[in-house]
């Protein structure tokens, strides 16, 4: 049955986008040629057909193709080897959008929590979340712990780890996790407020247990995780079975696949209740439309899908939460790390402008 489709940007010339097309077609399902099969119901029923080609810009078109949705086995490993498996090392072809039939959508649960259940879990109902992040690399458990307790203090939603900071020695694990929600908790009873932790969770199979079960005994909440790092198939199971909420970190996503895509959807058809990105105007080269672009395939109505939090980051400051409220609107969650950090022994006092500003921005909208 014929029913998923993937749409690509293809480099190319005029008289060569069709030949391509089809090759890509070949390629991404049959993988030989077609005069060489001798199983017609093959050629009817498996091999890709190209739906349609379109000059996107100069020397680029945008190529529909259509899958037999079987071809996917219904997993998320196949559906990804389908939709870039071999033309993932084709440097002339990016991958920017899919469309999944039904009995394949209805394959994938998404997220556990989605927006509705992060605001259930930080009691925040009228306005974006806000969330930093504990740094820089080198500091110890004690010292982090001084950090997520001043944010905390300071009304932060969600504190996570840096991305980078999984086992090191400085800050194993096991130490770090028990310190860090213990500030928390502390700060929690001080302020009433709700502010949760995110560790980061890296590692193998075995590795993710050992850490999930020290993140269980200490009554974390939400966990911090990098999809491509820890393998998108890995993902979705680990998700399925995850009692805790999901933030998706972006590392090692850049695979010439759309941002929208690999961040917003694909991010979101595995179980992300939030999405990390690079906002425009940060460190990174993300422009206006794309961001909208990722932040709309996150949190648009999909089927049974909860939607995903989108999560700008990325060299924020305090200065523009207007601007990103304004632009993103209230179901969003800010994420400002350094900025904070930069203000030293004022970080208390920097902390709670950030959330004043997050709360007084949304009368603004």
């Amino acid at each position: 049955m014929l029913g998923l489709e993937a749409i690509y940007h293809i480099q190319s010339t005029p008289d060569q986008i069709e030949a391509r097309a089809e090759a890509l077609a070949i390629e991404q399902s049959i993988e030989m040629p077609p005069v060489a099969v001798r199983q017609p119901e093959i050629l009817r029923e498996v091999l890709a057909q190209v739906v349609s080609i379109q000059e996107a810009e100069a020397g680029y078109y945008r190529v529909v193709l259509r899958f037999a949705g079987q071809t996917t086995a219904f997993e998320a490993a196949g559906l990804l080897n389908v939709l870039f498996g071999n033309c993932a090392l084709q440097e002339d072809v990016e991958l920017i959008d899919l469309k999944l039939p039904p009995e394949l959508l209805a394959t994938f649960a998404g997220p556990r929590f989605g927006i509705a259940g992060l605001r259930q879990l930080t009691g925040v109902h009228d306005r974006p979340l806000t969330c930093t992040a504990l740094k820089p690399q080198g500091l110890s458990p004690t010292q982090l712990a001084e950090l997520a307790h001043t944010f905390a203090l300071g009304g932060i939603d969600i504190v996570k780890d840096d991305h980078g900071l999984t086992n090191q020695p400085y800050a194993p694990f096991a130490e770090r996790v028990p310190f860090i929600q213990k500030a928390i908790a502390e700060a929690n009873a001080k302020t009433g407020g709700h502010t949760l932790y995110a560790p980061m969770l890296t590692g193998g199979p075995k590795t993710l247990r050992q850490r999930l079960q020290v993140a269980r005994q200490v009554g974390v909440r939400v966990v911090l995780a990098a999809p491509m790092l820890m393998g998108l198939p890995t993902f979705q199971e680990w998700v399925e079975e995850l009692e805790m909420a999901v933030l998706a970190h972006p590392a090692f996503a850049g695979h010439r696949i759309a941002p929208s895509l690999m961040l917003g959807k694909l991010f979101r058809l595995l179980g992300a209740d939030a999405s990390i990105f690079p906002n425009y105007g940060g460190r990174f080269a993300y422009s206006t439309q794309t961001c909208m672009n990722l932040a709309q395939a996150a949190r648009s109505p999909w089927a049974h899908l909860r939607p995903t939090l989108p999560v700008p980051a990325g060299g924020m400051t305090v200065e523009r939460v207007e601007e990103m409220v304004g632009f993103y609107g209230p179901e969003t969650m800010l994420l400002i790390g350094g900025n904070l950090l930069a203000a030293g022994d004022k970080l208390l006092e920097r902390t709670r402008a950030f959330v004043q500003k997050v709360a007084a921005s949304v009368g603004q909208i």
